[in-house]
């Protein structure tokens, strides 16, 4: 089987799991408008453990902390696309933290080889 890489960029976007844009976490906000703009896909990431910019340590171990837990939402497409739909998040006015890093996107060409 061959193979190729394409040039794209990563969107991650880390909030809390209470964040909420007009009465509906806004990881599934994200999720859903990357969706209307026509981007590859979306998938969100629940995190067990973490802090942020306030030095709190949020975690399942801790049952009186066992909300406010950080959640990925990560989108990859091209530099383009992503440069596109980041407007959209920051009328969303998200307090948590965003990172866009370029990365490389295998496509694999062709059935695979027979001695396998």
């Amino acid at each position: 089987m061959s193979w190729r890489t394409q040039a794209a960029l990563r969107l991650t976007v880390l909030v809390d799991d209470t964040d909420l844009w007009h009465h509906k976490p806004v990881y599934s906000e994200i999720v859903h408008r990357a969706h209307a703009a026509g981007l590859s896909g979306a998938s969100i990431f629940h995190g067990m453990e973490g802090f942020g910019g306030r030095q709190i340590i949020h975690t399942t171990r801790l049952l009186s902390m066992a909300d406010d837990l950080p959640i990925a939402v990560v989108i990859v497409d091209t530099e383009e696309r992503i440069q596109a739909f980041v407007p959209q998040l920051e009328e969303m006015n998200i307090e948590g933290l965003i990172t866009l890093e370029p990365v490389q996107i295998v496509h694999f060409d062709g059935a695979p080889r027979a001695d396998r």
